[in-house]
């Protein structure tokens, strides 16, 4: 509670909140949701599942050329992670699996957490191709100039990003006899000798991070599984979109997928508060259904990405017998070589 990260990403929750809820009549919107048909949870909640697994397979693939793993083992501790993120600030859920994979297997936090960013610059690369797809036929279905703005600004920013993060990820996994030592020369010229003894240690097992990147057939396959992983992702919200009485196509749910997950890269309180509902309400009331409409579907969209994984984590965490407090504190410090 007293981490400044805890109370910034409040602001910006409470930020968004703002902005999610302006006009709209909470009353309505509790209506639209109580008149959804829940039903649709139901098949929806495997199909999210579906997509959680192969992310473990994703992550089979990273973490191939550190150790041989196995999905099923890398399953829970996905889990495990996703719960860590909707319960806990900075995302920190990432290198709580980070640390249960150390535990389990010796691979290195360092090591396992550099696989982890490849995974999100993977995550992003793809969320950034739905938009881009799709974004000239969304700008010519609203005429809200303020969305168009922002989409286009996400886009831009977002491709230099990733894409310029990929590209430096290539260029070390490629070339790590001449990165390494220049990663050296600059640890050891701007940080003290007993620091920067650590500090090389640490980028040298962060190396062995990515070495994945230097297959073309892994970097292809890892890819096409990202694709795969989001449309499914994408087929959740077309699931849950049937419980409410409007109907937007694929290439829209594919824009709004990669539109909200963009937002929620913005430190936030747990779970995204706010950075995942305000864009979501903005966009569908901007290709004109209804703004409770889209609040109500926003919201438990939400709660339907947030509670089963939370709920399957925790009891792949009891079931481990990991005591969190150890988990948290492990994960708040840095790894000793």
């Amino acid at each position: 509670m007293k981490r400044w990260q805890f109370w910034l990403g409040l602001a910006v929750s409470a930020i968004f909140l703002f902005f999610a809820f302006r006009g709209l009549d909470l009353q309505e919107t509790l209506s639209a949701i109580s008149s959804a048909e829940m039903i649709w949870i139901l098949p929806a909640i495997p199909v999210y599942f579906s997509g959680l697994w192969l992310r473990a397979y994703r992550w089979k693939i990273f973490l191939r050329p550190i150790s041989p793993t196995r999905t099923r083992q890398l399953f829970p501790i996905v889990a495990i992670g996703y719960m860590g993120n909707n319960i806990y600030p900075a995302r920190l859920g990432e290198v709580i699996r980070a640390v249960i994979l150390k535990q389990e297997e010796e691979i290195p936090v360092s090591a396992s957490l550099a696989t982890i960013i490849i995974e999100r610059i993977f995550d992003g690369i793809v969320m950034l191709g739905f938009i881009l797809l799709n974004i000239s036929a969304i700008n010519l279905m609203t005429h809200n100039n303020e969305i168009q703005v922002t989409i286009d600004t996400v886009a831009v920013w977002g491709s230099g990003i990733f894409l310029t993060a990929f590209f430096i990820f290539l260029v070390f996994a490629f070339f790590p006899g001449k990165a390494l030592p220049l990663l050296d020369g600059l640890v050891t010229k701007l940080l003290p000798v007993k620091i920067a003894g650590v500090a090389t240690e640490i980028i040298r097992k962060f190396f062995s991070g990515i070495q994945s990147l230097s297959s073309p057939l892994h970097v292809a396959n890892a890819m096409l599984i990202t694709i795969v992983i989001w449309l499914i992702e994408t087929a959740f919200y077309w699931i849950i979109m049937q419980a409410f009485s409007f109907n937007i196509g694929i290439g829209t749910l594919m824009l709004l997928n990669g539109f909200l997950n963009l937002f929620t890269i913005i430190p936030s309180s747990p779970g995204y508060i706010g950075t995942f509902d305000a864009p979501g309400i903005a966009l569908l009331t901007a290709l004109g259904i209804e703004a409770n409409n889209a609040a109500g579907y926003t919201l438990l969209l939400h709660a339907a990405l947030w509670l089963p994984v939370t709920l399957l984590g925790s009891y792949f965490f009891i079931k481990k017998g990991i005591s969190w407090d150890e988990a948290i504190n492990q994960a708040k410090v840095s790894e000793k070589p």
